[in-house]
């Protein structure tokens, strides 16, 4: 239920990319750029000039290196210059990068934290079923993908495809890798930081407000709550691994401790995992009416409902764990926990 989009589309996108190839590999080979629309083939001209200066720059056009992806080694370009991203939340990590992405699915594009950069940047919105020709046509140099989507063999005829497993690096490691695949190592080391700096600022202040006082992360869905823990965005990395706060024994037991980074909940325990503190939005994953629980007389009887000590997160922008991201919630997460009283 939890697991991040499966991109199932490929199944069919695959059988266009079939016929593309029987239509002619060598006239495919050498006349891509005429296949396009004329209006797609002047802007990838201007990208592709940009990107050949860029690589005359520095020396590397055309030079690939092995890359240790989750699924194996893989050639990559030493210096990717059009990058497309199947996996949505790892669309942050290449933005705080500076690295060239053409494509990504909307849940990035709409993403509040980075929606600017990558409307500047021109990136495409693949939507959340992107199809074969959209791939094609924007001539990738790399594609991101998760371990779990299936038809990956088939992307590969594309271009190098890296496969990452979600959940498997802190988003601190899952940067430098990214620095790394991206020949960006610098500034990934240079990003965490000034991150560690703005934790070290601002955590002794958030520990003196907050005392012994417990925190959760609550989300409302269908069948009850969500109970989210430290590694599954929504703040999480931030208040249990960053700010060391503590959550409710239970929480901290099968959210945390259990390394699912979430648990499912009825209303009737409800009271045995919410904080003294209580982040919370609605559950993006469905259209369920949130008042169902926040009005319910359970959520009204909390101690942190009757305290004010209540904050809303955001169901869509929240739920990404990238650098710019957290850089977001830092901010959102740091100015509820000092006005706590």
């Amino acid at each position: 239920m939890l697991k991040r989009r499966n991109s199932i589309w490929l199944l069919s996108a695959l059988f266009i990319l079939l016929v593309l190839s029987a239509c002619g590999q060598a006239a495919t080979t050498s006349n891509t750029t005429e296949t396009t629309t004329t209006g797609a083939a002047d802007t990838e001209s201007s990208t592709d000039s940009t990107s050949a200066s860029d690589a005359d720059a520095t020396g590397t056009e055309g030079e690939t290196v092995t890359y240790q992806s989750d699924a194996g080694e893989v050639e990559v370009p030493v210096d990717p210059k059009r990058i497309i991203d199947l996996t949505a939340f790892s669309t942050g990590y290449f933005v705080a990068l500076d690295a060239p992405v053409v494509g990504a699915l909307s849940g990035a594009i709409n993403n509040k934290y980075i929606k600017d950069q990558l409307k500047s940047e021109g990136t495409t919105d693949l939507g959340e079923q992107p199809t074969a020709e959209q791939l094609i046509s924007l001539k990738p140099d790399l594609i991101i993908a998760y371990t779990s989507m299936e038809g990956l063999d088939k992307l590969s005829q594309i271009a190098p495809v890296v496969q990452l497993q979600y959940g498997k690096r802190n988003f601190k490691d899952l940067m430098l890798e990214m620095g790394k695949l991206t020949n960006r190592e610098a500034q990934a080391k240079d990003w965490i930081s000034q991150w560690e700096a703005k934790i070290n600022e601002l955590k002794p202040k958030v520990l003196a407000t907050v005392g012994d006082r417990t925190v959760s992360i609550l989300n409302p869905y269908a069948k009850g709550l969500f109970v989210f823990g430290h590694n599954y965005g929504r703040g999480g990395e931030i208040l249990y691994d960053e700010f060391g706060l503590k959550a409710p024994k239970r929480a901290q037991t099968e959210a945390i401790d259990s390394g699912t980074g979430w648990a499912s909940i009825s209303m009737e325990v409800l009271p045995e995992y919410a904080g003294d503190i209580i982040f919370t939005s609605p559950w993006s994953g469905d259209t369920t009416d949130p008042k169902i629980v926040y009005d319910n007389t359970v959520w009204k009887n909390l101690t942190a409902v009757k305290e004010g000590h209540v904050f809303q997160l955001d169901p869509t922008s929240d739920t990404y764990n990238d650098p710019v991201s957290l850089e977001g919630q830092l901010k959102f997460i740091s100015d509820s926990l000092l006005s706590v009283k």
